[in-house]
């Protein structure tokens, strides 16, 4: 099994370090001695409502898109323990932050107009379904009519 790939630290956070919460937990899963001893798993926290530099329409979207995320209070909370490494969790945690508000600020799908099937659909479909009913009727009984 090849091992996940390494996130980069090519997108920057548009959120400034002083608005981040980051908490260091022990970590399940792989990892033997290590994972018991060493806290690699991270959590980030962001407070969304509280944040100055997020606007009011990437709040709205980050409740939205990422409300499976969100605590009561209104804080974004990313775990990342993927890694065995403390440093590769810091760095997957803050992608997929930079990663979720990048989502959120996107401007929201456009609606879709519904539209009605055309005749020749509408009668393709008749045409089979009565099809499939003549199949139907013919798995009955076969009478005797001499």
């Amino acid at each position: 099994m090849t091992p996940p790939a390494i996130p980069s630290q090519a997108t920057p956070l548009p959120v400034p370090e002083n608005e981040l919460e980051e908490k260091f937990i022990h970590a399940s899963g792989p990892g033997g001695q290590n994972v018991n001893k060493v806290a690699t798993a991270v959590q980030l926290r962001l407070d969304v409502a509280r944040s100055p530099s997020l606007t009011a329409y990437v709040k709205n979207r980050l409740r939205l898109i990422a409300s499976h995320l969100m605590t009561r209070d209104g804080e974004l909370l990313i775990e990342a323990s993927r890694f065995r490494s403390q440093a590769k969790n810091r760095e997957d945690a803050r992608a997929r932050l930079a990663e979720l508000i990048a989502e959120a600020a996107k401007p929201p799908p456009k609606k879709r107009k519904p539209t009605r099937p055309s005749k020749g659909a509408v009668e393709r479909r008749l045409k089979a379904k009565a099809g499939r009913g003549q199949v139907k009727k013919m798995r009955g009984r076969v009478s005797r009519d001499d």
